[in-house]
């Protein structure tokens, strides 16, 4: 099981559409702490992908991440695609960009078990 780490401890702040995005120091000392995401292309976002061993994983996979997310009221993009590679991509919608949430969920999805192409 992956470490649980500070960030993964912490929950997610509701969001009341005058959320302010991460400035770039508190964005790259957060991003340190989830070194397997990484920052989409627009630079609004983080993504993180797998290629699961079947489609009841991936499946399985992303009903535990629904939980995480519906316990933190904070919901992510879930993608999966040719059946096993799965995706996942975090922002708050209310900032337009990335604020501590994303992150905080990014932990916690990374204590998630996932049966992974071995």
């Amino acid at each position: 099981m992956p470490k649980v780490t500070e960030l993964a401890k912490k929950r997610c702040v509701p969001c009341e559409g005058n959320v302010q995005r991460l400035t770039p120091a508190e964005f790259e000392s957060l991003r340190s702490q989830v070194p397997d995401w990484s920052l989409t292309a627009d630079g609004k976002r983080i993504r993180r992908e797998w290629v699961v061993k079947d489609l009841a994983s991936g499946m399985d996979f992303f009903r535990r991440v629904a939980e995480v997310a519906e316990a933190d009221d904070h919901h992510p993009d879930l993608h999966l695609v040719e059946y096993r590679k799965v995706s996942i991509e975090l922002w708050t919608h209310a900032a337009g960009g990335l604020t501590e949430n994303d992150f905080i969920l990014a932990a916690k999805i990374d204590t998630l078990p996932v049966e992974v192409m071995g």
